[in-house]
């Protein structure tokens, strides 16, 4: 069995708006240590990351721990909203998970995040197969994977993350069956 555990970042640096470049809070740079208690006794045996420097230094504490190197894979990276920074985010993400197929101009609507997330997992799958692997990632990619594999989980399975980080799923296959998923609120 293949276990994949997907990381939702630890809390963000808000006020750095280079989306790619924006990394962790004091309380974000804490709260990955949490992250690495609850994955040591996992049998982790590859370390991947959106290339977001949020996503990768939540892993990174990990990753030295255990002297396993981080490797970027750009499908695992948080979806492109468009070249601004958008004041009314809530409804803007109720409008994309309402209409898969919407995007602001220059951005990416949300199918296309999730078939770029899932050429990543499909990749991963092929390539670590019987191992368990960690992925830090993004709450709205994360999401989108979850949706493939459970359509129930939509704007509100959504919601109900947004504001966990770091939040981690274990997604189990058998090859490349999807056999079920675990969740995990780490913050408790």
């Amino acid at each position: 069995m293949t276990k994949i555990y997907f990381v939702r970042h630890a809390q963000p640096l808000y006020r750095t708006h280079d989306d790619a470049g924006r990394g962790l809070s004091p309380r974000g740079l804490i709260d990955r240590e949490r992250v690495t208690d609850f994955l040591l006794d996992k049998g982790i045996t590859a370390v991947l990351s959106s290339p977001y420097c949020r996503a990768a230094d939540t892993v990174r504490h990990f990753a030295d721990t255990v002297r396993l190197p981080i490797i970027h894979v750009p499908d695992f990276r948080e979806r492109e909203v468009a070249g601004e920074w958008i004041e009314d985010f809530d409804t803007f993400c109720r409008r994309q998970w309402a209409d898969f197929a919407y995007r602001l101009p220059g951005g990416e609507c949300l199918r296309e995040v999730q078939e770029r997330n899932l050429a990543g997992l499909a990749r991963v799958l092929e390539e670590y197969e019987g191992q368990s692997v960690v992925i830090g990632g993004h709450g709205t990619s994360i999401s989108t994977v979850l949706n493939h594999f459970d359509p129930s989980f939509g704007y509100e399975g959504f919601e109900s993350i947004r504001r966990l980080m770091p939040w981690i799923v274990r997604l189990d296959f058998e090859g490349d069956t999807f056999l079920g998923l675990e969740s995990y609120n780490i913050m408790d």
